[in-house]
Formats: structure tokens, C-alpha cells, sequence
């Protein structure tokens, strides 16, 4: 830029003028195209300084002015302006990126280029995915940001599976994930991309979307996709099996806890003779009845409900066993419960407002340690604080009259 012209750019009254002038250029709007611009927060210097250059003597003798100004707005004819100034266009454009401070990129032509890389992008999706329109339009829904590479790689791969499935012989989550992406965790279904390959195989097959891990997990295993069937477990004790399968018979024959994986209850489900099973959120508990002896069905699912507890509880619903369920007393314990009393008709125990009283009057022998003066306490109060089952008034609950 000229250097006669710096002092146009570090002039701070007319800094409001050329900030106007920037923001018309990034909208699009060619510098020669540009009449008139209306600036807001004109000072008083800045609109006298932009008089002398162009009020003529006529303008003066007849008591108008060039640069107009109405409440906190001045329109300014840029074009009679930069005549006088002999100001071309590059040379302003240079004015006002230096007044400024940022350069002048037109967001119109950004715009247009963000549109037309996202309507490839859509139909790059349509193209891979041609059977599967409302999965793209839910992911349309969802967005791209300002980078289209990580939803791009998604479709790319959400293609391969399904151009890999049905699988015959079955695959493992995990290694379908590998093989495409390198990544085993890719498809992971607590992931968006594992809840998009779960939506299109759901929508592929003409089903209603799954919400349950265990009719995920079902859905998959019908294209031949096994997830997480030997991670999990669940843990039974004295639990009585009647049938001649495998499981049973580790049922019969084990004097101690015992864990089944996913792949056990599926492949070989146990048939369970009528009886009455206590099932428990913590492990501990189960470890408290065999050391203490105690007779009575119980089974652990060890906090939220996964895939193979679910399969648990209908196993024991299809067989006619009665249910009980005992889980901690805070908020997420309560959740659980619900779920499990809605779903599956069991009675709960040991979760009740009584118990809960009860319990907290009987606090552990070393209390939480208060806050020193001055500081805020953000623990629970006693008669909110949760209740967990390892406390002996839950356990007497739970286990009747045999506990530690």
C-alpha cells in the first residue's frame, strides 16, 4: 500500500468507514459495484474530516453535505470518496485489510463452496448407501461441521460392512471393525459409528431400531455379527438347573459362584427349575452369601443393565422363576431397579424408604469428615446419602438371617 496512504488506515476516526467497507467486500460485493456504504458510530471528527474532502463549495452554499447522517448512522458516498482520494480497487481493498487487521475473503464464495462440498457429500452418501435413505437423512440432520473427512471416512466404512454381512461364517464386532478401518473399536456400540451400523442393518432388514443391548446384540447376530458375548458375565449361586446341557450341569456340580458369559446363556441357556431368585447390583453380595453360607438363589448382574442380563431375565421370566431384585439406594441403583421391576415383574427388596432410614441411623464406624469453617460441602446430606448393599441392615434384608 502506498505510503502516503497509511494514515487512512491508522486514522481512528475513520476506522468505523473501513470496517463498513470490509464487511461489504466479504459479503460478496465488488469494490467498483459499491455506491454508497452506511457506516454506524461515526464520530464527529471522522464525519467532518470526510466533509472537507467532499462537500464542494455548491454542496456548502446550499447548506447540504455529501456524508449524511440519520440518529447513529452516516452514508457515505464510497465511490465519490475514492475518486477523490484516487483510490483504485486493489489499493482499497489493501486500505481496508491493513484499517482492519483482517484480510477481505469473501464468505459469499465460501458459502456457496461449503454448499457445494456438502451436497457432495450427501450424494456420496446416497451413492454408497442407496437402500438406506433414512440413516443419510439422519446423519444429514446431525451436521458435518466445517470438516467433511471424518463423516465421509463413516460412510466409506459403514459401506464396507454391509457390503461384508451377511457374514457366513459369523465375525466378531471387533474384527469387522479391523478389517476395515484398522480400528477394532470402530464399531463399538456405545459409538456413533456403532449405533449407525446398528440403525442400517436395522433399516436394511426392514426392523424397528433396537434400544435394548440384548435385541441389539440379537439383531446383529441374525447378519452374522457377534458383539461382546464372551466380555460380559454374569454370576450365579445355588441356582437350580434341571436340563442336561453343559450349563446345567456347571450348575449342579459347582459349590461355588459361578460366572456365564453371554455366548453360555444363548448357546447353551440353562433350564431352570421354579424357584425364587434374588438378583443383586454388587458382586460383593454374592461373595458375602457363599462365605456366609447361605442356601437361597441368587444371581449378580453388577450394576447397568448389559445384553446378558437381560437375556438373564428372560431366561428366568420363560421359566416360570420369581423374581427379586435388591440394588444399591442412590439414584442410579433406583434406575435400575425400575427397569427391572417394569420390564421384567420382579419385586424389589431391600430399596425401600424403611430400609433406606433404617440404614442411614446406623452409619459406617468412620464417619465422611465434615468441611472446615468456611468451606462448602457439596456431600450429600444423611438423608439423601446413598445406601449400599454391603451394609449389614440391606444384607439382613437380602440374605434373611444368614450374614456376616
Amino acid at each position: 500500500m502506498p505510503a502516503d496512504l497509511t494514515y487512512l488506515a491508522e486514522d481512528v476516526d475513520l476506522h468505523p468507514l473501513w470496517r463498513a467497507v470490509h464487511g461489504r467486500l466479504c459479503a460478496g460485493t465488488r469494490p467498483e459495484t459499491i455506491n454508497t456504504v452506511r457506516v454506524l458510530a461515526l464520530s464527529t471528527a471522522g464525519i467532518a474530516q470526510l466533509r472537507t474532502w467532499l462537500d464542494t463549495s455548491t454542496r456548502r452554499r446550499r447548506g447540504t453535505s455529501a456524508v449524511t447522517v440519520s440518529g447513529d448512522t452516516a452514508t457515505v458516498p464510497l465511490r465519490e470518496l475514492l475518486a477523490v482520494l484516487h483510490i483504485d480497487r486493489e489499493t482499497l481493498i489493501a486500505l481496508v485489510e491493513k484499517a482492519v487487521g483482517e484480510p477481505v475473503i469473501d464468505r459469499s464464495a465460501a458459502t456457496l463452496a461449503a454448499a457445494d462440498r456438502r451436497a457432495q457429500l450427501w450424494q456420496y452418501a446416497t451413492e454408497e448407501l442407496p437402500d438406506l435413505p433414512q440413516l443419510v437423512a439422519r446423519m444429514r440432520v446431525t451436521g458435518v461441521g466445517e470438516d467433511d473427512t471424518a463423516i465421509r471416512h463413516s460412510i466409506a466404512a459403514l459401506a464396507a460392512a454391509l457390503r461384508r454381512i451377511p457374514a457366513r461364517p459369523p465375525v466378531p464386532l471387533a474384527k469387522l471393525a479391523h478389517d476395515i478401518t484398522g480400528d477394532p473399536h470402530y464399531f463399538d456400540l456405545t459409538t456413533l459409528n456403532g449405533i449407525r451400523l446398528v440403525a442400517a442393518i436395522a433399516e436394511r432388514v426392514g426392523q424397528t431400531e433396537p434400544n435394548r443391548p440384548d435385541l441389539v446384540r440379537a439383531l446383529l447376530a441374525t447378519v452374522g455379527v457377534i458383539a461382546d458375548r464372551l466380555s460380559a458375565t454374569v454370576l450365579l449361586f445355588n441356582v437350580e438347573a434341571v436340563g442336561d446341557g453343559p450349563i446345567d450341569r456347571r450348575l449342579r456340580d459347582s459349590p461355588a459362584p459361578m460366572a456365564l458369559t453371554l455366548l453360555d446363556l444363548v448357546h447353551h441357556p440353562p433350564i431352570l427349575a421354579p424357584q425364587t431368585l434374588t438378583v443383586v447390583e454388587n458382586p460383593s453380595v454374592v461373595e458375602i452369601a457363599f462365605i456366609a453360607g447361605v442356601r437361597q438363589p441368587i444371581a449378580c448382574t453388577s450394576g447397568q443393565l448389559r445384553a446378558i442380563d437381560h437375556v438373564l431375565f428372560q431366561l428366568a421370566v420363560a421359566h416360570g422363576v420369581r423374581l427379586r431384585y435388591a440394588g444399591d439406594i442412590d439414584a442410579a441403583g433406583r434406575q435400575i431397579a425400575a427397569v427391572v421391576a417394569s420390564t421384567y415383574g420382579a419385586e424389589l427388596v431391600a430399596m425401600d424408604d424403611d430400609t433406606a432410614s433404617e440404614a442411614r441411623h446406623h452409619p459406617p464406624a468412620i464417619p465422611r469428615p465434615r468441611p472446615r469453617d468456611g468451606e462448602q460441602s457439596h456431600a450429600l446430606t444423611a438423608a439423601t446419602a446413598a445406601v449400599y448393599q454391603e451394609h449389614d441392615i440391606l444384607l439382613a434384608r437380602i440374605l434373611g438371617a444368614h450374614r456376616l
